[in-house]
């Protein structure tokens, strides 16, 4: 079946330009582009006075983060031109093993959205994470012969390729063998560190929060994402990379995103829209969300508007707006008129579903679980957290043990952090003090806290932070606000405590209520409590991070007590 597309404008991602040119595609490949007449085609679609624009891609995201599962989240990013997304499951990985990976595999399969996966590299994350599972070199194998798996996702655990961890060393080598992407994850390295990590062949960082950062890791053949999530926001700050001759090592990426934020905002159209805002040219951002990026991850003839390539098409009435009306996946329509079309979900296989659905094992917590036993006034260390970076800082305040709160002072924004083993039943419970998320009342929970997805709680009272806490224990997880000893938001996330199988706009409904909530009871500014929480216990990200067993000094990689000197 020929189908072709007339009277548009096509986008060249190769010389930057808009050709007045029909497009002729054939069933799923484009045939044609230039002087071709109702003649050649079966089906003949005037689309006088637009664009058409190759499908955009999303370089780095993970798909639990949205909480939706892969068809949903494709009914929601297909409107926004997203036809492909790169997604490691290291999250569900974390909490169910192989069978997490094997769930999303089966999961985005048949569904009109290209979903390529990456293997996920460290879970778990670091020696100091307890995680549901741990994979090794020999457990990632089978997944390379899949036709969607492109490589091995964000190597997060970078001391233990710069210090010689043969077990890490062996899961690089394994993918570079087969020719495959290694994806990175190094957050400030830089120098000789950094030529160390590169040389194992990790092509790829979307970490960088910094313009001369991202440089010099273009300098040394590093591909550069420009991560513009719900929590972590650096497009404003690698402003300069879509400047030549940058431009052209760098793609965009979401990585984390809440359903509310998409449904509202967009996809990667939202990262191509503030950046024409700030004066790119629509083009260049558009070929460094779909080109560009698929050649980063090896993507052989996708990307562009060109004989030979995919028909990831979108149809577009203005480039600067990035408003679409319509969207081809592999030629098939996904989108008419900005609806998407209907999509059928896939069935999971029982086992895996059992394994996804039943992911809590851990006793129920009581008040004794949160007690920090100290007396008096110490120095201690306070997780600082910085609005719109999953980076934090290290603060050294003094804590009073002895002020009837077990040391919390919300007036000056010091709070109680929990972070509870949920897969072992271990009853390991590390204990802090975070700043900066600035609740008045209350407590807040939730399952998804990066990279094991133990259950975090942070809280102004220990009342308010148990009874959120075994709320969260009791629904197999989600995300909760508890004041004055009730449950006054909650959003249940059954599967893997990570997702929902209910559709997005529902999600978006209790994200937002939830978002209401937090800010009613004293979140500051510029914090989105969830998302910067779920990033407290990821202990690859600088500076201090909290585990189920304790406070992580990220710099060091090692362990550091909370009271100062002891």
């Amino acid at each position: 079946m020929k189908t072709l597309f007339k009277n548009g404008s096509v986008i060249n991602v190769f010389t930057d330009s808009v050709e007045k040119k029909n497009v002729l595609i054939e069933d799923s490949i484009i045939i044609g582009v230039g002087e071709y007449d109702d003649s050649d085609a079966d089906t003949v679609i005037n689309i006088s006075g637009k664009y058409i624009c190759p499908g955009l891609i999303d370089g780095h995201i993970h798909i639990e983060s949205t909480m939706l599962t892969p068809a949903e989240l494709a009914r929601v990013c297909l409107p926004h031109g997203t036809t492909s997304i790169v997604a490691d499951p290291h999250e569900i990985a974390n909490v169910c093993g192989s069978y997490g990976i094997a769930y999303m595999l089966e999961m985005s399969e048949n569904i009109p959205m290209h979903v390529n996966i990456m293997v996920p590299s460290c879970v778990p994350a670091t020696p100091f994470d307890e995680s549901g599972a741990i994979l090794n070199a020999e457990n990632l194998a089978p997944f390379y012969k899949h036709p969607r798996v492109l490589g091995l996702a964000e190597m997060m655990n970078y001391p233990g390729l710069i210090f010689g961890d043969e077990s890490v060393i062996e899961k690089v080598k394994s993918c570079r063998e087969l020719g495959l992407h290694i994806d990175g994850h190094a957050p400030l390295l830089t120098g000789k560190d950094l030529d160390k990590y590169v040389s194992y062949g990790i092509y790829s960082d979307h970490e960088t929060t910094s313009a001369d950062e991202a440089k010099e890791r273009i300098s040394k053949g590093q591909w550069i994402m420009i991560r513009e999530g719900t929590a972590a926001k650096n497009l404003d700050a690698l402003m300069p990379i879509f400047e030549e001759p940058w431009c052209r090592h760098a793609l965009l990426c979401t990585d984390d995103r809440h359903p509310a934020d998409l449904i509202k905002e967009g996809h990667i159209d939202h990262i191509i829209r503030l950046a024409v805002k700030k004066g790119v040219n629509p083009i260049k951002a558009i070929r460094m969300a779909s080109y560009q990026a698929a050649q980063c991850f090896g993507l052989n003839k996708v990307g562009a508007v060109a004989p030979g390539y995919n028909a990831d098409l979108l149809i577009v009435d203005d480039l600067n707006t990035m408003s679409i009306t319509d969207v081809y996946c592999d030629g098939i329509q996904s989108v008419k008129n900005g609806v998407t079309l209907p999509i059928k979900d896939p069935v999971p296989d029982l086992q895996m579903s059992k394994a996804v659905r039943f992911s809590f094992n851990m006793p129920k917590l009581k008040v004794v679980s949160f007690m920090i036993p100290e007396i008096g006034k110490k120095k201690c260390r306070v997780i600082d957290v910085i609005p719109g970076s999953l980076l934090t800082n290290e603060l050294i305040e003094e804590i009073d043990f002895d002020n009837g709160k077990n040391g919390i002072d919300v007036d000056r924004d010091i709070l109680k952090l929990a972070v509870c083993e949920r897969h072992q039943s271990t009853r390991h419970v590390g204990l802090g003090y975070i700043h900066g998320i600035g609740l008045k009342n209350g407590a807040i929970a939730s399952s998804i806290s990066h990279d094991s997805h133990n259950l975090i709680v942070i809280g102004t009272n220990d009342k308010d932070m148990i009874k959120v806490a075994n709320h969260i224990r009791k629904i197999s997880g989600g995300l909760a606000v508890c004041v004055d000893g009730e449950i006054v938001a909650s959003m249940p996330l059954p599967l893997a405590g990570l997702m929902t199988d209910k559709p997005a706009a529902v999600i978006a409904e209790q994200n937002e209520i939830l978002r209401k909530t937090v800010k009613d009871i004293g979140v500051n500014e510029g914090i989105e409590p969830f998302m910067n929480m779920a990033f407290v216990s990821l202990p690859v990200i600088p500076s201090l991070k909290m585990s189920t067993q304790g406070l992580i000094d990220v710099n060091k990689f090692q362990r550091v007590d909370l009271v100062v000197g002891e």
